[in-house]
């Protein structure tokens, strides 16, 4: 049989014929083999089958692929093609499965899960004992124990017993009469005929145990039906009153299936209800400029110096709850908001020694951003996020109550749940919404659990859940559809039939994400590139941009003292607005009241009463109301009247009257008011409480400096030291790129060749795959290394760096001097410079070797 025809014998000899294209590809979809790179095939081999690294891979089949290498694990070893699509297929052949089945397979030998040809089919061995059933962990098929596997502490007379009741000849030997039995169960003629013999109570027995769990409890004496079957081996004890239903005789009852029900083909996800596209996205740019009015709200909340942090990290409930009622939202969106802002690196703690919340100056920038930008940054972060607000109230395995800001929100698995989500939305038709429950199926269908159909408490389902309520609240999703900004924040294609904006720059240029078609086929990866991903972003400002709402130049002033601005304001507008009067109501149209206290504060931040009637003149469409008027004259010809210094503190005012009628007031006993001069009163109390206990006694005073100036108080933007957005918990090692795939298949190549390459039988030391270095004397090294430059030819030697790592190496030596030998490697692919003190030993290579 020529070497091109011969079975491997192990996966690292499949491996090994394997063409780099394949090895690519397995290593893309387990990255953790490449961690760091092996030294040759058969350290990958090794790799792939360790326990940890299977259980990642057997994770991330799709239904199918996973109930495939169930039916394996089942099957006897090794199994042929036929055999096991009979098992997914039954005796009936299901089209659909003999359809999926290639892909699966393929998936399978893919990622090294199986190997062999297809008449020889082997499960990797941790997958089997992973995935084959025991006692301890029951198989998802429901199957139980092999006729073998059950007797096989059985007496050789208890066997010879069951044998001959089943109606076969004895044998001499418990090993052929095992073989005989399990002939006859799968055997479906005779064993139709044997069951045509049961009584109708032994018929029910089997049928409740079909299709698992395969094991029943019986008594000491048990019924004579069940006695029938115990004597003819259709039920095989285990243990005192425990008896199973051998695996063959349950694969004759299933007619030869090994699952209950097969899914071939991934679930569709349905539609629940359709909008119009430019409906969609109309909708989902307002939550967009929502969006950013929101956290915009937060950070000013914020302005001085937020929520104090938790010694354990995060936000207290208090502080939560204040949070969600100055934002108006309940407290789920409020954490989600904070979560947010915390993604995108505009709020951090500011680490000082009282350690607060607070605005980043990152936040500064991204305020100067166009608004389109500013939401394409938000919506970026959260969906590469891997901290998850709707965990925000729950508990941590230590009962601890999880906080917004705090530890233990991170789940490795929500960037790619919510790119999931967001690509089976851009499946459907165009402003189409889906069907919650048959989306949450196909997430289950494509990472399936143990259990049959999701729980509703599965950590996927739930991320899918909060992905749908978290899209809509950002406007990725509008009515539930996804909008054109959000099919360009995944970089998907535009819709056939509709055209794209047109990229404004180098950097809003896409590349193509061709969709998978095969209906079995897994999930196509999420995360791009860090380019790709701010060209997406890009691409979806582009397309928010012209949905947002222009910023207005003007308010509509009333003459019950409000401002109604129609739409947003520009940016510098809304800052001197929001100074001089409050805000009442949020929504299309923003309503803001003029009130004593807000103009007051508009004069203490250093505007005078002529600034104020000029700025409301210009912004106006209509004309200054005259109560507005007389608000702001009163409030002005009143600030300042009052002088507040530190004494600890003092008043003084040019009008004795005003003096008496403070010193009058009772409120005023607790500041230790007592006067000095005809118009200076001291205090016991502070500048700052003295201050403002004479404002709620409804006078207007001004704090002045030492000097006697007027302190002009304006809000003090306090900041974060420069902080970096928090880091996303990665879901394992990175997927390489082309480069490192390329580089790393060569050096383990290359590692195999030196591993593997033949030498000649009077190689000094070491033997070919006994993995110990060639050993040779210093003359014999340089001897033989001198010779190799003569004759061109390669040689294996064994070399031990600086380190003292060990390694053994195929080279072709091209000079030798000076106690060096130049040489290429053919391990590393590249002309290296070796000490010759630190080369163990050489020995050459077989005649037929390069």
């Amino acid at each position: 049989m020529s070497p091109e025809t011969t079975a491997p014998r192990s996966l690292a000899e499949a491996l090994r014929a394997r063409d780099d294209a394949s090895l690519s590809a397995l290593l893309r979809s387990r990255p953790d083999l490449i961690t760091p790179v092996p030294t040759d095939l058969t350290q990958l081999a090794t790799r792939a089958g360790t326990r940890a690294s299977v259980v990642r891979a057997l994770e991330r089949l799709d239904r199918f692929t996973l109930q495939t290498a169930e039916a394996l694990a089942v099957a006897r070893e090794p199994a042929t093609y036929d055999e096991l699509l009979g098992l997914l297929a039954g005796d009936d052949g299901d089209p659909a499965v003999t359809a999926a089945f290639p892909h699966a397979l393929g998936t399978l030998r893919e990622q090294a899960l199986l190997w062999g040809p297809d008449d020889r089919l082997r499960l990797v061995r941790t997958a089997r004992e992973l995935l084959a059933p025991a006692p301890q962990h029951p198989s998802p098929t429901g199957l139980g124990p092999t006729v073998g596997e059950a007797t096989a502490g059985m007496s050789p007379g208890r066997i010879q017993e069951i044998v001959t009741a089943a109606g076969l000849a004895s044998t001499h030997d418990s090993v052929s009469a095992v073989a005989s039995l399990s002939a006859l169960f799968a055997d479906r003629s005779r064993m139709s005929a044997l069951l045509d013999e049961a009584p109708a109570e032994a018929v029910e027995v089997l049928s409740r145990l079909v299709w698992g769990p395969p094991y029943g409890q019986v008594t000491a004496e048990p019924a004579a039906h069940l006695r029938w079957l115990i004597g003819r081996g259709l039920l095989l004890p285990t243990a005192p009153g425990t008896v199973v239903l051998p695996r063959e005789v349950a694969l004759h009852l299933r007619a030869g299936r090994a699952h209950r029900v097969t899914e071939p083909v991934a679930p569709a996800v349905e539609a629940a209800t359709a909008h119009s596209p430019q409906a969609v996205d109309s909708t989902a740019a307002g939550q967009a400029y929502t969006t950013l009015a929101t956290v915009e709200e937060l950070l000013k909340d914020w302005h001085e110096g937020g929520p104090a942090v938790l010694r354990a990290g995060g936000l207290s409930v208090r502080d939560l709850k204040r949070t969600a009622v100055a934002l108006d939202v309940p407290e789920p969106v409020a954490a989600f908001w904070v979560e947010l802002a915390y993604a995108a690196g505009l709020v951090a703690s500011d680490g000082e020694a009282d350690e607060r919340y607070a605005a980043t100056p990152a936040y500064d920038a991204w305020l100067e951003l166009p608004a389109a930008e500013r939401w394409a940054k938000l919506a970026s972060a959260w969906l590469a996020a891997t901290r998850t607000a709707g965990l925000v109230g729950g508990r941590d395995t230590k009962d601890r109550t999880l906080s917004a800001l705090g530890p233990g929100l991170d789940r490795s698995a929500a960037p790619e749940v919510r790119h999931r989500v967001l690509a089976l939305l851009a499946e459907l038709p165009e402003g189409t919404s889906p069907a919650t429950d048959s989306l949450l199926t196909r997430l289950h269908w494509e990472r399936p659990s143990r259990s049959v159909r999701p729980a509703p408490d599965d950590l996927r389902a739930r991320l899918a859940r909060w992905t749908l309520s978290e899209a809509e609240l950002l406007g990725v999703t509008g009515r539930g559809a996804l909008s054109a900004q959000g099919r360009a924040l995944l970089g998907l294609p535009a819709p056939a039939g509709t055209r794209a904006p047109q990229p404004s720059g180098p950097g809003d240029r896409l590349p193509a994400h061709p969709r998978r078609r095969h209906p079995a086929a897994s999930p196509a990866p999420a995360p791009h590139s860090p380019a790709e991903q701010a060209a997406a972003a890009a691409r979806a400002a582009v397309l928010l941009a012209p949905l947002l709402p222009e910023p207005l130049d003007h308010v509509l002033l009333q003459a019950d003292l409000t401002a109604v601005a129609p739409g947003p304001l520009e940016r510098p507008l809304a800052d001197t607005l929001g100074v001089l009067a409050d805000i009442e109501s949020k929504g299309g149209a923003t309503v803001y009241r003029f009130t004593p206290a807000s103009v007051r504060r508009a004069l203490d931040a250093g505007r005078s009463a002529s600034d104020l009637h000029a700025f409301l003149a210009a912004h106006s469409r209509t004309p200054v109301p005259q109560p507005l008027a007389y608000l702001i004259d009163d409030m002005a010809r009143r600030h300042g009247h009052l002088r507040i210094g530190a004494a600890s503190a003092y008043v003084r005012c040019d009008d004795e009257a005003v003096l008496n009628e403070i010193l009058a007031d009772k409120r005023s006993q607790e500041f230790g008011l007592r006067r000095i001069a005809p118009t200076v009163l001291v205090a016991q109390s502070d500048p700052s409480g003295l201050l403002a206990g004479l404002r709620a006694m409804g006078f207007a005073p001004a704090a002045e400096s030492a000097e006697g100036d007027v302190l002009i108080s304006r809000a003090h933007a306090h900041r974060t030291p420069p902080r970096t957005a928090p880091e996303p918990v990665p879901d394992g090692p990175p997927v390489p790129d082309a480069t490192l795939l390329g580089a790393a298949i060569r050096a383990i190549r290359a590692g195999d060749l030196a591993s593997t390459a033949p030498r000649k039988d009077d190689a000094v030391g070491g033997r070919p795959g006994d993995g110990a270095l060639p050993r040779t004397s210093s003359a014999e090294t340089l001897a033989t290394m001198q010779a190799a430059v003569m004759t061109g030819e390669a040689v294996w030697i064994g070399y031990v760096n600086a380190e003292g790592a060990a390694s053994q190496r195929v080279i072709a030596p091209i000079r030798v001097e000076g106690g060096f030998v130049t040489a290429y490697d053919h391990t590393a692919d590249e002309v290296r410079t070796y000490p010759l003190h630190r080369v163990t030993g050489v020995a050459e290579l077989a005649d037929d070797q390069p």
